[in-house]
């Protein structure tokens, strides 16, 4: 073999070997990223604020809109312990409503697959300088849920009983959102720890398809019940409003369970006291130190 051609023989193996280990250094350096347990640095998309000085809430209004917006589009550590943001998979829910005069039902829903957060509109951000507490006005232009259900009682007088799939789609949905936390310190930053969220609806249409209802029996009486839930809307919403409410709830609960211990509370508010200032010991996630 001539040298200019061991030459390039040569060149050829070390320039391979040279990309596999760049290639091995890149997949090393994302799952680093991957693990991080929670930002030590501000990240770009995200605004601060101050809340002790004028136009807070406007900031952070903005701030929160652009975290949404940021979910939507992806964040890596969000992805890997919650999945994506629109559509988005939901916990399970077992639901169970009696003495009630709209309906008296049990049902579990299974599978459940949520679309239209990608399209939030954050309309009023406050914060609690007392607890800094959230409370958060947002709206959704659609909302639909999709998923398996299985259902006994009535709704509206009418006898049910089936399972199979079904979709329930609310149209200008607009959420008050009252979320109640608890300041913990980690690595130097104070965290946020959701301790509860509770939301308030108001929409304007509600349509919904229960597939199977009857156990197929009659799949005319089917349509023709289905029919009639959606021309009696409002009061349908009324009978599965838990059921609803329970769902948004577990959704807001999930998202901010997961964004707060990932990004620390002094990114959002950069004057937020630390907890031995405000509640006078410090205090970890899981336990309170003196």
């Amino acid at each position: 073999m001539s040298s200019t051609r061991y030459g390039r023989t040569l060149l050829g193996i070390w320039s391979g070997l040279l990309t596999i280990l760049c290639l091995n250094e890149i997949a090393m350096d994302r799952s680093l990223v991957s693990a991080v347990a929670y930002y030590s640095e501000k990240p770009a998309f995200l605004p601060s604020c101050r809340i002790y000085e004028p136009g807070f809430t406007k900031c952070s209004t903005n701030t929160i809109q652009k975290l949404l917006d940021q979910l939507n589009i992806g964040i890596p550590e969000v992805l890997e312990r919650f999945g994506p943001f629109d559509p988005m998979r939901v916990r399970d829910i077992v639901f169970k409503q009696d003495n009630n005069e709209v309906a008296t039902i049990r049902a579990n829903l299974t599978d459940l697959v949520v679309k239209g957060f990608a399209n939030t509109k954050v309309k009023e951000s406050r914060v609690s300088k007392k607890d800094f507490g959230w409370q958060t006005k947002i709206f959704l232009p659609k909302m639909r849920l999709d998923g398996k259900y299985e259902m006994a009682g009535r709704i509206l007088l009418i006898p049910l009983s089936g399972s199979g799939k079904i979709f329930i789609e609310i149209d200008d949905l607009d959420i008050l959102l009252l979320s109640k936390i608890r300041l913990y310190e980690k690595g130097g930053f104070t965290f946020d720890n959701v301790t509860s969220v509770r939301v308030q609806l108001n929409l304007t249409k509600v349509r919904t398809y229960l597939d199977n209802l009857f156990n197929g029996r009659s799949k005319e009486v089917e349509r023709s019940t289905n029919e009639f839930f959606n021309e009696n809307w409002r009061d349908f919403y009324e009978a599965l409003k838990p059921l609803i409410v329970e769902t948004v709830e577990n959704i807001l609960y999930d998202v901010m369970s997961t964004v707060f211990h990932l990004i620390p509370a002094n990114f959002f508010i950069e004057d937020i006291p630390t907890p031995e200032q405000l509640y006078g010991s410090k205090e970890v996630l899981g336990k309170k130190n003196s």
